[in-house]
């Protein structure tokens, strides 16, 4: 088999515009992130999917692979759809969405995706951590998942589930019973064959609400499969979030 990862990236970001070409380390944040993917031992290509001439020349620039692909797209899904059926990838039958602005993303991480989609049987992976804090579960921007005992996905919510109905995880053992939650990471690996499907389909109602495009998966009678990894890597979003990234660093 064989996988090729795309790191959808734009240029527009309502908290923090031109994002990807942040450059206070020495390096684009997108060249982080294309570095920190290129380490992926199962993947035979990188590439960056981005809706801005100024992202492509950045990559290139540090001789990475770039396509300029349209600026309509609804979701880094469809974006990354669009390269995948360009002729030069055709033959790639595990697709992975690396985000663009996860600059710490582990390698290992993204080898365990992949190898679960080759094992076949699963039409996409993805993967969950646990919180950092208690504060953290109630936050909607934190996306929680509940799964199965096989760990296939049962649902994804920005709401806090599952619901301690009678206050369980409040007081004595709340660390413990935390652990009952797991925060969603935004990495998916998909089969060649489902992604397109997924992307041919409208969006669901429940996709609408909880604005998470994985619903429509859920929705279409995906199995996703969750890979549990010890700890949440950190996305850009902020400048402080940015700015917490480059003290990392530095050191």
């Amino acid at each position: 088999m064989s996988a090729l990862i795309v790191i959808p990236a734009r240029y527009d970001s309502t908290r923090l515009p031109g994002k990807p070409l942040l450059k206070a380390t020495g390096k684009y944040l997108i060249q982080h992130v294309y570095e920190q993917a290129s380490q992926a031992r199962r993947a035979q290509t990188v590439v960056v999917a981005t809706d801005d001439l100024r992202i492509v020349e950045a990559v290139r620039s540090f001789h990475g692979m770039a396509v300029l692909t349209r600026r309509d797209h609804q979701s880094g899904t469809d974006r990354i759809a669009e390269v995948a059926i360009l002729p030069e990838f055709s033959s790639f039958q595990t697709i992975v969405n690396v985000q663009g602005d996860e600059p710490e993303i582990a390698p290992e991480l993204i080898d365990d995706l992949i190898r679960l989609v080759e094992m076949g049987g699963v039409q996409m992976t993805t993967a969950a951590a646990p919180f950092e804090n208690i504060a953290q579960i109630a936050d909607p921007a934190a996306v929680k998942v509940v799964t199965d005992h096989r760990r296939f996905a049962l649902y994804f919510s920005r709401n806090v589930i599952p619901c301690d109905r009678d206050g369980l995880t409040r007081g004595a053992g709340v660390l413990e019973l935390a652990g009952l939650y797991r925060k969603h990471l935004g990495i998916y690996a998909y089969n060649r064959a489902f992604l397109l499907e997924f992307c041919a389909a409208s969006p669901c109602e429940l996709e609408k609400l909880e604005k998470l495009e994985q619903l429509r998966a859920l929705y279409l009678g995906a199995k996703i499969l969750v890979q549990d990894t010890p700890a949440a890597f950190h996305g850009i979003d902020t400048p402080e979030d940015y700015e917490a990234f480059c003290r990392r660093i530095q050191g």
